[in-house]
């Protein structure tokens, strides 16, 4: 499968900070790509150079064959961005917008497919400013795609929303791939993550620490799995000898024991707790996640 956009060695300065620190990726046709990471990591400065809005200092990007640095211009007609919902006239109604946005391209879009495709009718005579924060997200992305791109930027497409709101922007993303869109997504939101991206990339301080598909990060997570229980008896270095743990934590009565093989590592808990005379209650299992990945990968970010 063809590449829709080529990152090596990108970097970027801002007077003396290290923005972005040589990062190298590839995104494929017709995925939905993830980019996660805190605050000042750099994910919101690379995707503003790919989209060319901003010019890096050093490395190469190619972005559906152009160079967004030198063919910001053409490339434009080709991308979708969405733009944060403050940029909107709050007294502009959802198909003034929509015929407003339409209007800025060589391919003008078709106001009534957009309207139907993202269920705006309801709406379509709604002054943005008495919009509720899930039809605003709609509607960005109606504006994002109103010319029919072939590459589309959302940056945290679903911020601020319910839970419900946000299934129902992750329904309309997941159709925009359907239709053979590519798409890359910033995020905060690791269950979106998850539920979305075939691939994502983690960055810390400025890097790429982590990418991979979301099954396969997850995996790499599994030492971050425990069984967690109650007991005042146990003894935390017997807990520990067992094979396969790689570490345990006991707060109060509370017991955590982390591990790779859970099923493996609870039989030899049970065992050992039955010979050693413990008494242990309230016996459960979690399983490590594209969340606890992050955490250990990631820990605090600067904020920026």
């Amino acid at each position: 499968m063809a590449d829709a956009i080529v990152v090596e060695d990108l970097h970027k300065f801002y007077k003396e900070k290290h923005a972005v620190c040589g990062v190298s990726f590839r995104v494929a046709k017709g995925e939905i790509f993830g980019i996660v990471g805190p605050n000042g990591a750099g994910k919101t400065t690379t995707l503003e150079i790919l989209e060319g809005l901003r010019r890096r200092d050093r490395g190469s990007v190619k972005v559906l064959g152009l160079d967004p640095q030198k063919q910001a211009r053409t490339l434009r007609e080709r991308i979708g961005i969405q733009f944060q919902s403050t940029s909107i006239q709050e007294r502009l109604k959802v198909r003034e917008a929509l015929t407003l946005f339409s209007s800025l391209y060589k391919k003008q879009g078709n106001v009534d497919r957009a309207i139907e495709s993202f269920d705006l009718k309801k709406v379509e005579n709604t002054y943005f400013k008495d919009l509720s924060g899930g039809w605003k997200q709609r509607l960005m992305l109606a504006l994002a795609t109103i010319h029919d791109p072939e590459l589309i930027f959302l940056d945290e497409p679903s911020t601020g929303l319910d839970p419900n709101a946000r299934r129902e922007i992750w329904a309309l993303i997941k159709q925009l791939r359907d239709a053979s869109k590519t798409i890359v997504i910033t995020t905060h939101y690791m269950e979106e993550a998850e539920k979305l991206c075939d691939r994502v990339a983690m960055f810390k301080g400025g890097e790429v620490a982590a990418l991979d598909t979301p099954k396969r990060l997850i995996a790499t997570s599994m030492g971050m799995n425990y069984l967690s229980f109650l007991s005042s008896t146990v003894d935390r270095t017997k807990l520990r000898a067992i094979h396969g743990v790689s570490r345990v934590e006991c707060e109060g009565e509370t017991v955590k024991v982390y591990c790779a093989d859970l099923q493996a590592v609870s039989l030899q808990v049970f065992q050992l707790a039955q010979e050693q005379k413990w008494k242990i209650d309230a016996f459960c299992f979690e399983m490590g996640s594209l969340d606890d990945l992050f955490v250990q990968l990631i820990g605090g970010g600067e904020k920026a």
